[in-house]
């Protein structure tokens, strides 16, 4: 008498039993594909906060150059750029860069603190937004003239042999 074999059938529309847990399923196929997203998001969002410099992949230490020469940070320009009671605009740092009186150099962030427009200009002794009409002093960034109620935020940075770097 021939026995009978345990072998187990695959029917269609049904999984074999011994198949791992979420594997080659649709699902597993899913729950694996989320799970790596969510890898990658915390990995591009969970930085060091090392970079305050914006990512402009400098030599890693995170703004404090303080004095020192060969310093990681953004290079600007020159200083001789900078007129004393003025200032510029680094639209592509973000950054605006003044000189309150000689040798005195201060950097605030370009975005107004009232709608996020950039600013437009330094004239007059104030930081001036196109979009609403907002000034800001270049002494030290407070509000001159509404309808911003917050002053811009202050950047470092360095300014050796006549180059402004941020920090």
């Amino acid at each position: 008498m021939p026995q009978e074999s345990e072998t187990q059938v695959d029917e269609p529309g049904r999984a074999p039993q011994d198949a791992p847990a979420g594997g080659g399923t649709r699902r597993g196929l899913l729950v694996g594909a989320g799970l790596a997203g969510i890898a990658g998001l915390a990995a591009a969002c969970g930085g060091s906060g090392d970079d305050e410099a914006g990512g402009s992949g400098g030599g890693g230490n995170g703004g404090a150059s303080g004095g020192r020469q060969g310093g990681g940070g953004t290079a600007l320009g020159s200083a001789a750029e900078i007129p004393v009671g003025g200032g510029k605009v680094f639209k592509d740092a973000k950054v605006v860069v003044c000189q309150p009186t000689q040798g005195e150099f201060k950097a605030y962030s370009s975005k107004c603190t009232h709608r996020g427009c950039d600013v437009g200009s330094v004239s007059g002794g104030t930081i001036n937004c196109p979009c609403h009409g907002s000034k800001f002093k270049i002494a030290d960034g407070s509000v001159a003239n509404p309808p911003a109620d917050e002053p811009l935020e202050e950047k470092r940075i360095t300014v050796q042999g006549g180059k402004i770097t941020l920090a």
